[in-house]
């Protein structure tokens, strides 16, 4: 098993998201480890978004991630990283098939609602960034029922 963590961007807390996207992580049979609604100071944003500090589009980045509130979660189970982005959609709306987060949801790149980690490298850089305090140890019960 694997851990990612997944953002809900301000656009999609706004918007009302929330328990959509939990269902779909949910249903899919991934478990929930951590949970938070948090603000967040472009320090902290900064420090999220390192790796795209040279792209042009950083400074708006940073913006957008501090403007409101979001979701920051830690998702456990077999693959989840490499399917959570299959659930999320391609980075860009216009990219990202029908049924998708992105896909159902987003319209423009700049506000395509969630965030999840490209690799299972990253997840551990963004849950230890997002959730020092550490994540909770459980198992579900339909665990036999989802995983050979």
């Amino acid at each position: 098993m694997e851990q990612t963590f997944i953002m809900i961007k301000p656009d999609g807390v706004q918007r009302g998201l929330v328990g959509e996207i939990i269902s779909r992580f949910e249903k899919k049979g991934f478990s929930l480890r951590g949970l938070k609604l948090i603000s967040v100071d472009s320090a902290f944003a900064e420090k999220h978004y390192a790796d795209l500090s040279a792209k042009p589009f950083f400074n708006g980045l940073v913006e957008y991630i501090i403007s409101g509130p979001v979701v920051a979660m830690v998702w456990d189970g077999k693959n989840v990283v490499k399917i959570g982005r299959t659930i999320i959609g391609a980075t860009n709306p216009a990219d990202s098939a029908p049924g998708t987060i992105r896909g159902d949801f987003a319209v423009d790149i700049g506000r395509n609602v969630i965030h999840g980690s490209d690799s299972v490298e990253s997840a551990r850089k963004e849950i230890a960034l997002w959730f020092p305090e550490g994540v909770t140890e459980w198992q579900s019960s339909l665990r036999p029922w989802i995983y050979e």
